[in-house]
């Protein structure tokens, strides 16, 4: 390999200009990223606030109804990866070389761990919003379509996919929200203190 032939390496061995300015832009979106981590509502609210403007601008504009229904199916798809198991057990019930949720009061509690996390998934929501807020300035995008036959199917998929979820929910008991850690009570404290 000749002296340039890595990526992002100019002729004379250095990372070129373009490569370190994309680089240093990676690092920046990614630090801001890892700042927001702990301030879930707030992530969520400012999703749901820029959902409210592409709605908004999707009414105004009265078109772009095909993007409108990519983006309902796309959130349809991460959220059901949201609330199935890492490891789905319909897949574990044949082999026995693998963990499986637990099924009986006395087995070994396994919390349950999402396909896609929580942070992944509002990251995932977030970009899906902005592509599709992007679209909406294009007119190639504009395809003409009779919105409520898209609205319809859009109920009617959702429906039979979270009925279909449930069931998977209700075969092998897991639930996909908690409520925070398990707290056991024990002896209460009566305040005596010991002297040495």
């Amino acid at each position: 390999m000749s002296e340039g032939d890595s990526i992002g390496e100019s002729v004379h061995g250095k990372p070129s200009v373009v490569y370190r300015f994309f680089s240093r832009l990676g690092q920046i979106y990614q630090s801001w990223l890892d700042k927001s981590t702990p301030y879930t509502a707030v992530r969520w609210i400012v999703t749901l606030g820029l959902s409210f403007i592409y709605m908004i601008r999707v009414y105004l504009l009265q078109g772009w109804y095909i993007v409108t229904y990519a983006l309902g199916i796309y959130h349809l798809n991460l959220f059901i990866a949201f609330l199935s198991p890492k490891v789905d057990p319909s897949l574990l019930e044949d082999s026995d070389d693998g963990p499986s949720l637990p099924t009986r009061q006395n087995e070994e509690f396994r919390p349950f761990i999402r396909r896609l996390p929580e942070f992944k998934f509002w990251h995932s929501a977030t970009k899906g919003i902005l592509v599709a807020m992007a679209c909406t300035f294009f007119e190639a995008f504009n395809v003409p379509v009779f919105w409520p036959i898209l609205v319809m199917y859009f109920i009617m998929l959702f429906c039979i996919t979270m009925k279909r979820q449930i069931k998977h929910m209700i075969k092998y008991r897991y639930i996909p929200f908690t409520h925070g850690k398990r707290k056991y009570k024990g002896k209460e404290d009566v305040g005596k203190t010991f002297a040495s």
